[in-house]
């Protein structure tokens, strides 16, 4: 991915920082410091690709890269206000990257627009050899429709994900029905779906990825386990009870929920829920066991391999972003930036940035 970035030219300034092996959280016993929200201090990023979307937000860096295990690209995106983009699985080569979770892994671009991240999945994406789950489908040109609009364009609304599974705040839900309201009158048709519950995603994606962080882990858990963070090492230790009939029975169960939103989509473009159910939350006494406490709104798409992307709505209390989040048909990427690219075209807020320290 690295080296297809700098082929076309771009400038890499350096490395940015992520939670502890990319399931960690923020931690008070790393030896580097945990990056902050810059629409608020004291608020979390999300994560793990955290530095990627705080460095963004900030106006650091024009785009950067993050990888998505279960929602660490468009999670960390929605709460810092930024646009980032989970490919279809192996649309982007992850040679190089550490794994988390071999069958669920994705990297992605994530930047300011939607415009910014066709640009950065145009060099990004493509077969690569090395990588075994890569795929060999043709990479179109990501810029070509997205001055398209959205009418025509068939949406799928998932509304019991966020309004009742893990229900949304009250500006998160706002930002989704206005934007529905906003692609209905531009032509775009805007229809019901209802899928398993949520829940039912989440924990069947959760069975792989301590599963297969465990098993990745597991050598030096037994052998070095103090060196990792305690929010890390509690987190994937719990994989080492996953016994192998339950591995199993999520691996049956993904193929049926896969045929569930392929067949829900047979007459779609796009789904609709959010990536996020609020505002960033206070950094400080976070729960290392928070993503258990409720679904993750992020598992569908990463547990499918579908394509999705988080797109800011605006601002909710306290002046901190919201988000809706696309999923679009397997290499439906294109699909997804020309939706995103029409939306933040027609809503001027997507020109404020987070107010700095000591700016005026």
């Amino acid at each position: 991915m690295v080296t297809r970035l700098a082929e076309v030219g771009t400038v890499l300034l350096g490395k940015l920082a992520a939670h502890e092996f990319a399931m960690g959280g923020h931690s008070f016993d790393l030896p580097w410091p945990q990056p902050n929200n810059p629409w608020d201090p004291e608020r979390t990023t999300g994560g793990s690709s955290s530095g990627t979307a705080a460095a963004v937000a900030a106006g650091l860096v024009l785009g950067g890269t993050g990888t998505e295990t279960a929602g660490s690209i468009n999670g960390p995106a929605a709460l810092c206000g930024i646009s980032g983009v989970k490919p279809t699985y192996g649309r982007v080569s992850r040679t190089g990257i550490l794994p988390l979770a071999f069958t669920l892994d994705h990297a992605g671009p994530m930047a300011w627009t939607a415009e910014d991240c066709a640009i950065l999945l145009q060099a990004m994406a493509g077969h690569d050899p090395s990588d075994p789950a890569s795929s060999q489908e043709p990479v179109p040109d990501f810029r070509a429709d997205l001055d398209r609009g959205v009418r025509g364009l068939r949406v799928g609304v998932v509304r019991h994900f966020f309004e009742a599974d893990n229900p949304a705040s009250e500006a998160t839900r706002k930002g989704i029905e206005d934007a529905l309201a906003w692609f209905a009158r531009e032509g775009a048709e805007i229809r019901e779906v209802r899928l398993s519950p949520l829940e039912i995603y989440s924990a069947c994606t959760f069975v792989f990825l301590m599963a297969e962080a465990y098993a990745i882990h597991e050598p030096w858990l037994t052998t070095r386990r103090k060196e990792y963070g305690e929010i890390f090492r509690d987190r994937t230790s719990l994989g080492g009870l996953i016994r192998a009939r339950d591995y199993v029975q999520a691996l049956r169960r993904r193929r049926e929920l896969c045929r569930e939103i392929a067949g829900a989509m047979v007459d779609l473009h796009l789904l609709v829920d959010t990536s996020q159910a609020g505002e960033a939350p206070l950094s400080t006494g976070l729960s290392k066991w928070a993503f258990f406490e409720r679904p993750a709104l992020t598992t569908p798409a990463a547990l499918t391999g579908f394509p999705s992307m988080s797109v800011c709505t605006g601002l909710g209390v306290g002046g901190l972003p919201v988000a809706l989040q696309l999923i679009a048909k397997p290499f439906g990427e294109a699909t997804l930036l020309r939706a995103a690219h029409a939306y933040e075209r027609a809503h001027l807020w997507r020109d404020q940035r987070p107010p700095m320290a000591g700016s005026t």
